[in-house]
C-alpha cells in the first residue's frame, strides 16, 4: 500500500521518446487505408513480448470558433462503433507531401465550405496508443469565411451524408461533460479550448514540431533489419 504523500513529485512532466528494439514484424492484414501489424519487441531487460497494432496514416482536426462563440462541428457516422458522431472538421494525413496545417486548411474548406484567417495549434493527441500508432494534430480556426472546396473535391462515402452544425460553446462542453458527447478529437478539442480562452496567445503556432509524427517515423524504423546486440530481423 503506498501512500499519496510518498509518491514522487515531478514537476514540468513530458512523454520520453523512447523505441524498443523489435526483434521481427509480422503484417497480420492489409487494410484499404491502414495496416494491422505484430512485433515482438524486446524489453529492456531481455525479454520480449509481442504487441499487435494498427499502422495509421495520422491525422488533422478543426476546432473552428466564430465571432458569436459557436463552434462548427459535422455529424458524420461512424461504422465501427454504430454512431453518428458530433466531430470537428478533421481528416487523415493520407496525402503525399501535404503538410499537416495545409491538410487542416483544405480539410475545413471540404467538410464545412470555409476558410480561416487565425491558426493556432490547440493540442496534439494519441488517440489510442495501446493498439493504434495514430496521432492527430487539433487546430484552432478563428476569423472564418465562406470557403469554396478544394478542386475535384467530391464527398463520398460517409462524408456524403455529413450534415454541418453551428454549435453553442458550452452546449458541446455540457455534451461532453454528460457523456452525449464521445468523439475523440471534439472531447480534447473542447476541452483544450475551454482550458485556453481568453488565453489563446499561449498556443502554440500553426507550423510548431510535432513530436509524434517524428516519432512515428523512428518507431517504423525500427523494424527494419539494422543490426544489433538482439539480432532484429523483419519478415
Amino acid at each position: 500500500m503506498t501512500e499519496p504523500s510518498r509518491i514522487p513529485v515531478r514537476t514540468q512532466p513530458a512523454d520520453t521518446p523512447e523505441v524498443w528494439a523489435v526483434k521481427s514484424r509480422r503484417v497480420l492484414g492489409e487494410g484499404r487505408l491502414f495496416d494491422y501489424l505484430s512485433d515482438e519487441v524486446v524489453t529492456p531487460s531481455g525479454d520480449t513480448m509481442r504487441r499487435d497494432f494498427v499502422d495509421h496514416t495520422g491525422a488533422v482536426g478543426v476546432i473552428a470558433v466564430d465571432d458569436d462563440e459557436h463552434i462548427i462541428v459535422v455529424a458524420q457516422y461512424r461504422h465501427p462503433v454504430g454512431f453518428r458522431l458530433i466531430e470537428p472538421p478533421a481528416g487523415l494525413l493520407d496525402a503525399e507531401g501535404e503538410e499537416p496545417l495545409a491538410a487542416a486548411k483544405r480539410e475545413l474548406a471540404e467538410e464545412a465550405g470555409l476558410a480561416a484567417e487565425h491558426w493556432r495549434v490547440l493540442v496534439d493527441v494519441l488517440t489510442t496508443p495501446g493498439g493504434v500508432n495514430e496521432s492527430i494534430r487539433i487546430y484552432l480556426a478563428r476569423g472564418l469565411s465562406a470557403a469554396e472546396a478544394p478542386d475535384g473535391f467530391e464527398a463520398e462515402g460517409e462524408e456524403a451524408h455529413m450534415e454541418v452544425l453551428r454549435v453553442p460553446f458550452q452546449d458541446l462542453l455540457d455534451g461532453i461533460l454528460t457523456g452525449k458527447l464521445q468523439s475523440p478529437s471534439l472531447v480534447a478539442g473542447v476541452l483544450a479550448y475551454a482550458a485556453v480562452r481568453g488565453r489563446e496567445d499561449m498556443l502554440r503556432a500553426p507550423d510548431a514540431p510535432w513530436p509524434a509524427r517524428t516519432q512515428l517515423e523512428r518507431t517504423r524504423a525500427a523494424a527494419d533489419p539494422i543490426p544489433d546486440a538482439h539480432g532484429c530481423t523483419r519478415d
